[in-house]
């Protein structure tokens, strides 16, 4: 794996505009002196020893100085001064470079014993640890649905080949967040209560469960991604629930979590309809 690239001062200009971002007031304050300072000894130095009228002199040191800083000083000043303007910047950028990452990845496994600890040794060569982790048996094997803490600068080029490595077939992996750590059970109650408070927030919770987008019935779908797996629909009432995920298709564990979120949407709609 290649070491990370270790940020300089370049890394912190915009990729839109290429402007630097402001740096420290302390740190501009005395960039600004040592520019100015120079240039107000040598205009005085010129100026004072003539023997033109005071306002003269004032108006012409005022105006020359102020030019000279604005137009050469202070421009030059901050162009060599910039990775000391901007170091607090680069702390914090290599911090974030070193910090470690969450990823979310899914793999299939031979059922097996020791398939899961191959994985979870190939894993640990480069750093990573497993914070969690669901099967789902399918047919030739077991889907493990895992959430990853990994070591800054590790790309999902290198999980997806340790995992490969450890014996793992078709992995896939995303950046995630800390959410992805809130128990399944929990989260999954919480949003059935969600749901039979009132059956019309179904939508958004079933996307909430399974990590996906909303779809809508009366939109066209591409019949590629129906094949790929990466679009759900659940029958409904008053429509069918379709849910996208163009990176991650669907498992069985997901069709069936989502139908029985579905089910307690209906019979809640059907016991308020009752006046039960």
């Amino acid at each position: 794996m290649d070491a990370p690239r270790s940020a300089t001062h370049r890394h912190l200009a915009c990729e839109v505009c290429g402007r630097y971002p402001e740096p420290p007031k302390v740190r501009l304050t005395i960039a600004n002196v040592v520019a100015m300072l120079p240039i107000e000894l040598a205009v005085h130095a010129a100026v004072v020893g003539t023997g033109w009228p005071l306002l003269l002199k004032v108006l012409l040191l005022a105006a020359t100085a102020t030019a000279l800083v604005i137009w050469v000083a202070e421009p030059g000043v901050r162009h060599l001064l910039r990775s000391w303007l901007h170091a607090p910047a680069l702390r914090r950028r290599r911090a974030l470079e070193v910090a470690p990452a969450l990823w979310r990845a899914r793999v299939t496994l031979p059922d097996t014993p020791g398939a899961l600890e191959r994985l979870s040794r190939a894993l640990a060569k480069l750093g990573v640890n497993v914070l969690s982790i669901q099967s789902q048996p399918v047919t030739g094997g077991v889907v493990d649905a895992l959430v990853l803490s990994a070591p800054g600068g590790l790309t999902d080029d290198d999980l997806l080949d340790a995992m490969a490595t450890g014996g793992g077939a078709a992995p896939k992996v995303w950046t995630t967040t800390p959410l992805a750590l809130v128990d399944a059970p929990t989260l999954a109650l919480s949003l059935a209560t969600r749901v039979v408070a009132n059956p019309a927030e179904l939508p958004y919770a079933a996307a909430e469960l399974l990590g996906a987008e909303r779809g809508f019935a009366h939109h066209p779908v591409d019949p590629a991604a129906v094949a790929r797996g990466t679009v759900l629909k659940v029958p409904g009432s008053p429509e069918p629930l379709v849910l996208l995920r163009p990176d991650e298709p669907f498992t069985p564990a997901d069709v069936a979590r989502v139908s029985r979120l579905a089910e307690l949407a209906e019979a809640a709609m059907l016991r308020a309809a009752s006046g039960r």
